[in-house]
């Protein structure tokens, strides 16, 4: 699920002149909301996503962000690749099974703890064919396991905890616990072919 945000009305993550001073060019337009909030969201990502994530799948697995990057997690667009009013983030590592209520309380909640915080955006932006987990991305790689980010979800100085309240976290998270007892009580098609078929 590719989810989109932007501002009605006067769009507030536009920013009415070029910043000369922007620490990136791909910010120069991105107004101070914008890039608080922007901030917010990746520095947030990695404790708000207990799920796992693999390469390969035309899915981001690393905390990036550019500006038309269509395989980063959080795609800008912003000019000069459009108009100002149409500025907006394109959250990229949702998927299409995900609760569209969490992933919107994530995004929201996340963005406006970096407005409160203030928080500068914490890696560089990806350029155009540049790859996601390549050796230009300064990204934290997502995690690999259902447990890892269970794990990291639910940890006591979380962000998701920031965010979510503790009473969310411990029932959300104790249902991705679940999963994990399930998966490890099943046998696999992998241990099947491997251990009966083959021996």
């Amino acid at each position: 699920m590719l989810t989109g945000k932007s501002l009605g009305g006067k769009n507030l993550f536009a920013r009415d002149e070029p910043d000369p001073d922007a620490q990136w060019p791909d910010i120069a337009q991105l107004s101070d909301l914008g890039r608080h909030f922007l901030a917010g969201i990746l520095d947030g990502l990695p404790d708000v996503m207990p799920l796992r994530l693999v390469e390969n799948f035309w899915a981001p697995v690393t905390v990036s962000w550019g500006l038309e990057h269509r395989a980063a997690s959080i795609r800008l667009i912003a000019p000069p690749t459009s108009k100002p009013g149409a500025t907006r983030f394109e959250i990229r590592v949702s998927g299409a099974d995900t609760n569209p209520h969490f992933v919107l309380a994530a995004i929201l909640g996340l963005g406006w703890r970096g407005v409160e915080k203030k928080l500068a955006i914490p890696c560089p932006p990806l350029g155009k064919g540049e790859d996601v987990g390549g050796q230009s991305d300064a990204g934290e790689r997502l995690a690999r396991s259902l447990h890892a980010a269970t794990e990291r979800f639910m940890s006591k100085g979380s962000v998701a905890r920031e965010v979510f309240g503790d009473d969310f976290v411990e029932h959300f998270g104790g249902t991705r616990e679940h999963e994990i007892r399930l998966w490890n009580e099943a046998v696999t098609d992998w241990e099947v072919k491997r251990y009966i078929e083959t021996v």
